[in-house]
């Protein structure tokens, strides 16, 4: 197979026939949530919306949006899966959660055997996108514990027919001999992650620009996207880095990197109906301006998503702003932040994203923190950074300039930067948490 998609017909459908699809779908969709789930009933009957009332991709809007809190009140009212669930438990074969913890119980779904032959299909547009092959060798630099993370990418190599390394068990050290050693062509792992696997590498002499990998495909942090992240990860490794980005409410990517990387990733238009829409208002808006981002998903048997309020900041713009001649739109940047990430700061918006941008422009830097507290009654920002080890350049020589750089771009807020002691910094495997916040009152 030498096309450069994996679902030919649907990757080049007129965008015509693909609004058409989606209404399809969006129709199928309806019935099926209105049938099956008490959660979706009640707000579809309370909206007064069935499958009949659609006839066009406007009368979305008609459906109501729903939220994570909603999703969550859902759980702790009927532990542990709410009343979402539109097929029994017994037809589940895979629990997943959300990573990371907040004071309250995980998000928690359930997956049936359709489910995971869609969650798979949809990381095969990314993965063949990025140019994997049966030929390649794939790493998966991920711990397969009860965060979703890569589970359906490896699944999607498997159906590739790619050699597939699971390394669940092993160190970053361990990992990176291995990949070495068995000429591995492929690396899958978080941005951050990626940057970690390349400074122990570099510590055991380990030469990956010289070695056979020639992908790095990225997920589970905007970093993927940022251009100077993505310049830092190629640089260390050689090879061409490949953003992609999915949610466990989704339970698989919704958008991916082509091979003519346009500076953004496409939307699974076939699989999904993604909007874009003011936070504040609900109101949608057009190509260019950003908004949140609201995925209706067409895939998950178990649990139904309709209209879910992801929080995730986003511009789309029209398909033909890339080359490959895909007609799905493109999220131009990836996830460009997360509308409650956002930092005020003395009035001024402060998104951790734009920090990370201007913090990896300078190479001597390894890794960085950004702490935020509470200083004689005046919120301070503080970016914390630890040097490379052996470089030549010191943070007295970066101080200065990094420090106006952060200033410039944003609105001529002062922040603070200081240097942490060598390895004092966390490291990350998963998702990176780089914001310590320890206001009195955050905003």
């Amino acid at each position: 197979m030498n096309s450069p998609f994996w679902n030919p017909k649907n990757e080049n459908l007129p965008r015509a026939d693909l609004e058409r699809l989606q209404v399809a779908k969006l129709r199928r969709l309806l019935v099926d949530a209105s049938e099956r789930s008490a959660f979706h009933r009640r707000k579809l009957d309370e909206a007064a919306v069935t499958a009949d009332s659609i006839t066009s991709i406007d009368d979305l809007r008609r459906i109501p949006f729903t939220t994570r809190d909603e999703w969550m009140e859902a759980q702790d009212a009927n532990p542990m899966f709410g009343d979402l669930l539109a097929r029994p438990r017994e037809d589940a074969i895979r629990y997943h959660l959300t990573s990371g913890t907040s004071g309250r119980n995980p998000l928690r779904v359930l997956d049936s055997r359709k489910d995971w032959q869609w969650i798979s299909e949809c990381w095969a547009y990314g993965f063949w996108a990025a140019g994997v092959r049966p030929t390649d060798t794939v790493f998966f630099a991920f711990s397969y514990g009860s965060f979703i993370g890569f589970w359906g990418a490896h699944y999607c190599c498997e159906r590739i027919g790619s050699l597939v390394i699971p390394s669940g068990n092993m160190s970053t050290d361990m990992r990176v001999r291995q990949i070495a050693e068995m000429d591995v062509t492929t690396v899958c792992a978080t941005p951050t992650y990626a940057l970690r696997l390349a400074q122990a590498a570099s510590e055991q002499g380990v030469d990956l620009a010289g070695s056979a990998v020639d992908k790095v495909i990225v997920s589970g942090e905007p970093a993927g996207s940022i251009p100077e992240t993505k310049a830092l990860i190629e640089r260390h490794w050689g090879a061409k880095c490949f953003d992609t980005a999915g949610m466990t409410e989704l339970g698989t990517i919704c958008m991916f990197e082509c091979s003519h990387q346009p500076g953004g990733m496409h939307v699974i238009d076939d699989h999904y109906i993604e909007e874009v829409i003011n936070p504040d208002t609900g109101d949608p808006v057009g190509y260019g301006e950003r908004g949140e981002r609201v995925v209706t998903s067409f895939g998950r048997a178990m649990i139904p998503v309709l209209r879910y309020k992801t929080r995730d900041l986003v511009v789309k713009v029209p398909h033909d702003t890339c080359s490959c001649g895909r007609t799905f739109d493109i999220y131009e940047g990836g996830i460009q932040g997360r509308v409650d990430d956002m930092l005020l700061i003395r009035g001024t918006n402060v998104y951790p994203r734009a920090i990370e941008s201007i913090v990896r422009s300078f190479d001597a830097v390894d890794e960085f923190q950004i702490l935020v507290e509470t200083i004689d009654n005046v919120d301070e920002l503080t970016v914390r950074v630890e040097m490379k080890p052996g470089s030549s350049v010191t943070f007295g020589d970066i101080c200065g300039e990094l420090q106006e750089d952060l200033k410039e771009h944003h609105e001529m807020l002062r922040m603070n930067v200081a240097e942490a002691e060598r390895g004092s910094l966390p490291r990350f495997e998963l998702k990176a948490k780089r914001v310590v916040d320890n206001r009195r009152t955050k905003a």
